[in-house]
This record gives structure tokens, sequence and C-alpha cells, in this order.
């Protein structure tokens, strides 16, 4: 029996580890968890004011403040019947899409890429591709900028609230961020062109795409869910999602119907390649990319392509926008129950809430894109470790692979710090 431990998996956000056996040649066990301590966010919720819960919840991870704040303002609202303004949901759209500039440049040049160019982390192939590194940074800072405008920081909300905003952006900031994402035009191009260019194995495994839909738009929130040909109404997802846990892991995994489902952005267009902007579009069609494409591999690709459609969207929503103050949607508290889906960069992200009469929080429960990922990562190492020990592959290249396979899902764990560790235990 021979087992293969990759106890610190990094350039991913937060701790994981990966446990397998193999005898014969045959993978006999294959498990993939969150080695994360506990953070009982859910847990921190009970008992507190309705307003505190977006307050806590954009704690949960320094990368997807955004999302969770904002899933947790919707959710919150929901509960309270609260209905935002039209202004209130074009400021969201547009933290969501600064998040999602910052965390997918961050991702695809200082996570992923150094995997493809041999290198064991972005800090040593700075010398030899300083052009990429600016290049990335320039993206993250746009996509900074654009979230502390809009939320009054660039981490952690505190403009974004329940009901509106308590602060605006002011229209100068508005303008000059449309000509920086116009001058962000070339970046964003030469990054798609970039991660077109990179070699990826032929793997798939059809399972179905799992995102947030909607007839106008390519969907961040305000939509229903699809998954695979089903759709169904955000308010049933504890009728579909199912969360069990494994003793290995500190994350819970979730399946639907008892089966693992594709999250992210992928996913996202695989269900939305139609509501694409058409030169995202047109640089897919360019490169001859199929729709539903079932290889995870290419999760990367989708992600630049994403940054392609969403600079788009957010220059034509900055064009005809003049921003206003507003007053805050000021709720009747009273018991009542919220459910809210947002796209995160790396998935579909869940908050549901129950409040009683006084507004106290009695019941949290909070899935993140991760945990729907997990068994569908699981599973997708089993199968692509049985083909590189066919392929009599030498070890190092098969924990190679397989990180490299876990990266490019961009899995959230929280913030990760240690270099990998690999332990072949040889009996």
């Amino acid at each position: 029996m021979e087992k293969i431990n990759l106890n610190h998996i990094t350039k991913i956000e937060g701790h994981a580890r990966l446990s397998m056996k193999v005898e014969d040649g045959q993978l006999q066990q294959c498990e993939l968890g969150s080695i994360e301590g506990s953070r009982y966010f859910e847990g921190l919720l009970k008992g507190r004011r309705w307003y505190d819960a977006p307050e806590i919840t954009s704690r949960i991870c320094g990368i997807c403040s955004t999302a969770h704040g904002i899933c947790s303002v919707m959710a919150m609202e929901k509960a309270l019947d609260i209905e935002p303004s039209k202004q209130t949901l074009i400021l969201r759209e547009l933290q969501n899409l600064g998040e999602r500039f910052r965390s997918h440049a961050t991702h695809l040049y200082f996570l992923a890429l150094p995997d493809y160019l041999g290198y064991e982390s972005a800090l040593s192939m700075a010398p030899r591709y300083k052009k990429e590194i600016e290049r990335a940074l320039r993206l993250v800072k746009l996509g900074n900028d654009l979230t502390e405008a809009i939320s009054g920081r660039v981490m952690h909300q505190v403009a974004t609230t329940i009901g509106g905003f308590t602060h605006f952006p002011t229209q100068d900031q508005l303008d000059t961020f449309k000509e920086l994402l116009i001058a962000a035009e070339d970046d964003i191009q030469e990054t798609a062109r970039l991660f077109a260019s990179l070699p990826n194995p032929h793997f798939e495994r059809e399972v179905p795409s799992f995102s947030v839909v909607r007839d106008d738009s390519y969907a961040f929130c305000y939509g229903d869910i699809k998954i695979g040909e089903k759709v169904f109404k955000q308010e049933n997802y504890a009728d579909i999602l199912k969360e069990y846990h494994e003793s290995y892991s500190n994350a819970n995994f979730v399946v639907i119907d008892g089966k693992d489902y594709y999250v992210g952005a992928l996913a996202r267009v695989n269900n939305n390649y139609d509501k694409l902007h058409p030169k995202a579009k047109a640089f897919l069609e360019a490169i001859k990319f199929k729709v539903p494409c079932f290889n995870p591999y290419l999760n990367n690709l989708a992600q630049a392509v994403e940054l392609i459609h969403h600079r788009e969207s957010a220059i034509e929503l900055l064009n005809d926008f003049k921003v206003q103050h507003e007053e805050l949607v000021k709720p009747d508290v009273k018991a009542g129950k919220g459910i809210a889906a947002n796209e995160a960069p790396r998935g579909t992200l869940w908050h549901e809430y129950e409040i009683d009469d006084n507004g106290i929080i009695t019941h949290a429960n909070i899935v993140t894109p991760t945990a729907q990922a997990l068994l569908n990562m699981e599973k997708d190492i089993k199968v692509m470790t049985q083909k590189l020990l066919d392929e009599k592959a030498p070890k190092d290249d098969i924990v190679m692979e397989i990180e490299k396979l876990i990266r490019n899902y961009d899995p959230c764990f929280s913030c990760a710090t240690h270099f990998l560790e690999v332990d072949w235990d040889e009996k």
C-alpha cells in the first residue's frame, strides 16, 4: 500500500489536505478536505440584531468579502421585505464587478500561472515575467479601487448595507473609473489570449453546471438557479441542496440528488453563454471554444473571458449612470425568513436567515462555493490520478498535476501561507 499525502496545498485561499492510497497501481482511497479551524460564523450570528449580519459575514473571507457582504444584505432584505432601489442594484453590481476583477486577476496570475510556467510561486517567476506581473497588479488595483469607492473599503464593506448605502461615490470617481476601464482593454485582452494559449490536459468528466441565471443578463445575484437543464427559485434551495459531513474535512460537502455538480466561472459560462457580451463571445468563437465544456482545467480560461465580459458590462452601466444621494430604506421589523444567492468569483454563494419579531437572528446558514465544489474536485482527482497511474507517471508529476487541478477550481479555504509538503509513505 502506497500513501500520497498533500498536507499543505499551496497557492489556494486557505489550508486543505489531500490523502490518497494506492495499491498495485490502483487508487483505493481519495480524501480531499479543508483543515481550516472551525469558523462558527453561523453560531456567531444567532442572537445578534438583523443589521449585524452583513458586518459580521463580510469578515468570513478577505478575498470574497464583497460577495459575502452583498449576499448577506440581499438575504436580510428578503426577510424584511425590503425592495432595493434601481441605483442600489447598480452600485451593488459595480461592487461585485470590482471584486471579480481583483479576484480573477489574483487567481490567474499569482496562483495558477506559475503552474503553467514551471515556477513554485509568482515571486519566483517575476524576474522573467515582469510584464505579466505588472499587468496583474494593474487589474487588481482597478478592482480594489472600484470596490473601495463604492463600499467604503477595499475589503469588509462599510457603506453597503441593508436598505441601500450609507455613503456614495462621487460622480467624478465613477467617471474616472469608466476611463480606467476603457484603458484596461489591452490588459484584459492580453490576459484572455495568454490563458487561451496555455496547454491543458484533455480531461473531461460530465457533471451539470450550477449558477444564477436571468433572462436579461449574465447573472450575478437577482435571478433563478440553473442546474443542468433544470431551473428553480432561490427560496427553494434547501429542497435541492443537501449538506453532509465527512470526518476528514472541516468543511461540509454539498450534493444535489446525491450527486456532485460544478460551480464557478466555467459553470457560469456554460449556463449563460448566450448572455455573454459580444466581445467575450467573439473571443470564445475565435478559439473554437465549445459549450457546454466539462474540462475543469479550462475554468482559468473562463475566468479570463469573464474579465472581457465584466469590463464591457461595467462600462455600459456607467455610461448613463448619474449617482445621487438616497436615504436608506427603513424596514418594518418583524419575523421573517430570507434566502439569497450571489455569484462569488469562484461560484454560487448562499446566505439564509430567520429573524423573530424583535429582529433577532434565530437561524443562519451559509453555503460557500468551495463546499459545493469539494465533491466534484475529489472525483476529478480520482479520475486524473488513476489516469496518471496507468501512464506510470512519476510521483512528482502526479503531485504537480493534482495540485494544478485543485488550483484550477480556485478554491477558497481562507488565506494560504504555506508551501506544499508532500509525504510519500510507502509500505
